[in-house]
């Protein structure tokens, strides 16, 4: 098969969370246990950081790994989803797996694994612990699928767990309070490995601490020390004075990355203390480690290849993409959208069914020109649902079938001192990303 055959392999052959939603989705971790024995336990042969979450997960897991890379470790990355190619799930040191790998992974390990019927993302975690342990990695940072407890990334004993913070997300799945869906997350906990909270709620602490206490786990919650003492976004980049740090200037300058920050700088902290951020430098010279971590910041797409986040993607008019997907992303996004200086907005909005879109739409802004559109994925609401949903609202604006015709026509219809901003769902930012290829 050639590399593009593997992949439709993948996407049609296996279920699919991305593409089918609850049927894509397989609870349990007895699939995982078989190919990770098949594969003689690759997880085992290096280092990993286990990262979860609702929102943040993806930028948290990038930085780390850039800020490792920067430490001089030979660094693997495991995320999820992709938006242009299958290889960015599975990057070392900003590397994508390369094409004949995925191929003859598929092709020689087919009349093993087809019996199992897996899911895409239990074969492909499987083909990422196996490129890992192969390439002889220092460490691995692993995003979590969904969920924590049963997701199959879950078979890691990592250095460090982060949980970034929960909101009401895939509840159809891991729960319909915060409560449920945290003792979920919580499963990545492991006996004896600190693990470090992005964001806590009334609701969510004591489900964290009850966890934490029963394994043993020393807990840190970030928000409880800031170390991020401010921020401020000064055109494209985001400038933070820290507490231990010194000041740094972030790449990814989505406002919503403040909070991502005070969690990644207390990951790195928590990674200081068991020793891991000196392996390249001297003990006494606290100094260069302050550069590597600016570093990982300054450079973080460069470095890890992370596509999405508040991305500049063309200037005059100003356009920007986001995969900003539920409500408390959309709070953020709502906010940042508001303090951008236009003559007109106009927006290439699109969502899943398994979202709140009506949570997510009555935070869009009333002053813009929409152009409702659908992604390319089984799950994509349909445009004119969402412009029905949207009239209702007070939004103005029309429906497209694509996201690239929803796009054109923004464009086309944008002044130079406009601002045009695609996003409501990673898809919506993978069917533009793809189209500019």
């Amino acid at each position: 098969m050639t590399y593009q055959e593997t992949c439709d392999y993948l996407f049609s052959q296996l279920p699919m969370f991305e593409k089918q939603g609850v049927g894509g989705y397989k609870e349990g971790l007895e699939n995982t246990l078989a190919l990770d024995e098949h594969f003689g336990h690759p997880h085992e042969h290096f280092k990993t950081i286990h990262v979860a979450g609702t929102n943040g997960k993806g930028s948290c897991a990038h930085t780390l790994a850039a800020i490792l890379q920067a430490c001089g470790y030979k660094t693997g990355l495991y995320t999820s989803p992709h938006l242009v190619d299958f290889r960015e799930r599975i990057r070392i040191n900003g590397q994508m797996i390369p094409e004949k790998y995925v191929t003859d992974f598929v092709e020689q390990e087919k009349q093993f694994f087809e019996p199992l019927h897996p899911t895409f993302f239990e074969l492909t975690t499987a083909m990422a612990f196996k490129f890992f342990s192969e390439q002889q990695v220092d460490i691995a940072v692993v995003e979590v699928g969904l969920g924590g407890r049963l997701d199959c990334t879950n078979i890691i004993n990592p250095i460090l767990s982060v949980i970034t913070n929960i909101s009401l997300d895939h509840t159809q799945l891991l729960g319909n309070s915060l409560e449920q869906i945290a003792m979920e997350k919580a499963g990545i906990i492991k006996r004896g490995v600190p693990v470090v909270i992005g964001e806590a709620t009334e609701a969510t602490r004591p489900v964290f601490e009850a966890v934490a206490q029963e394994q043993e786990a020393p807990v840190t919650f970030a928000e409880d020390h800031p170390e991020v003492t401010a921020a401020e976004l000064i055109g494209t980049t985001m400038h933070y004075q820290t507490r231990h740090y010194g000041r740094l200037q972030g790449q990814l300058c989505g406002l919503y990355q403040a909070k991502n920050t005070n969690t990644i700088l207390w990951a790195v902290r928590k990674l200081e203390e068991q020793g891991y951020m000196y392996r390249f430098t001297d003990n006494s010279q606290s100094e260069a480690l302050g550069r590597e971590v600016s570093m990982g910041f300054k450079d973080v797409s460069r470095l890890t290849g992370l596509q999405g986040r508040w991305q500049t993607v063309g200037e005059h008019p100003l356009t920007v993409c986001d995969t900003g997907h539920n409500v408390a992303g959309w709070e953020y996004l709502s906010r940042q959208m508001s303090q951008v200086e236009c003559r007109r907005m106009h927006i290439v909005f699109g969502a899943v069914e398994d979202k709140d879109v009506d949570g997510m739409m009555a935070l869009l802004p009333k002053n813009a020109t929409y152009y409702f559109t659908k992604a390319n994925n089984h799950r994509a609401i349909s445009e004119n649902v969402l412009k029905m949903l949207g009239q209702q609202l007070g939004l103005q604006g029309e429906s497209y079938p694509s996201v690239t015709d929803a796009y054109e026509s923004a464009r086309n219809s944008a002044q130079k001192d406009d601002f045009v901003f695609i996003g409501g769902s990673s898809y919506v930012v993978a069917d533009f990303l793809k189209s500019r290829i």
